[in-house]
């Protein structure tokens, strides 16, 4: 059975930790761009609501890891989210196979895309928690908070991408519970229950 370290009092290789936060930073700058575009398209939906909120705790999100970037001296570097939007504006007519309009997947990608999103999100907030354990400069309840605001984030969209997938192609959005039950990870939700932040 393995052993919590004892804190250090900082952390280890704090120079990769630097670069590791501001790629964080700059793909939170994606994730943005990408949910404030999308409410404009679902604007008058049953998801426009919840991408509200989805951006505003976006927001919260990225204001918080700046935080810990500051509280640990690291510099944040704005030219890598500058770099983010512009790739993330160079993409749209990529992912669906029309340059100029919509195609019927394309809600299903952009909903894909912000599923990858979250889970990887969450996968940085879990490794900063780690590096709370070493280092107390980084807010450990604050990280706590946003892995269950992330979880909770991530069970919504999954909820909604598989809804859409079945408009799109046919079939049960439910299917993929079956998986889930026989024990296949997580079913491609998050570790909690609920829906992002609490909908309704």
């Amino acid at each position: 059975m393995s052993q919590t370290p004892a804190p250090s009092g900082s952390v280890s290789h704090p120079e990769l930790l630097a670069v590791y936060v501001n790629d964080h930073l700059a793909a939170a700058a994606g994730g943005i761009e990408l949910v404030s575009r999308m409410i404009g398209v679902h604007r008058g939906t049953e998801y426009e609501q919840p991408l509200r909120q989805l951006l505003d705790e976006l927001r919260e999100e990225k204001a918080a890891i700046t935080g810990v970037a500051r509280a640990l001296g690291f510099p944040v570097r704005q030219y890598k989210q500058l770099a983010t939007w512009v790739a993330e504006k160079a993409s749209r007519a990529k992912l669906n196979g029309h340059l100029l309009t919509r195609s019927p997947s394309s809600d299903l990608v952009e909903f894909e895309f912000l599923a990858s999103a979250v889970r990887g999100k969450r996968s940085g907030f879990e490794t900063l928690r780690i590096a709370a354990v070493a280092d107390s400069r980084i807010d450990a309840e604050l990280l706590d908070r946003l892995i269950q605001q992330a979880n909770r984030q991530h069970d919504w969209v999954t909820e909604v991408r598989r809804d859409v997938a079945a408009r799109v192609f046919g079939g049960d959005p439910s299917a993929p519970d079956l998986a889930a039950d026989n024990g296949n990870g997580d079913g491609g939700g998050g570790d909690n229950g609920g829906t992002t932040g609490g909908q309704g």
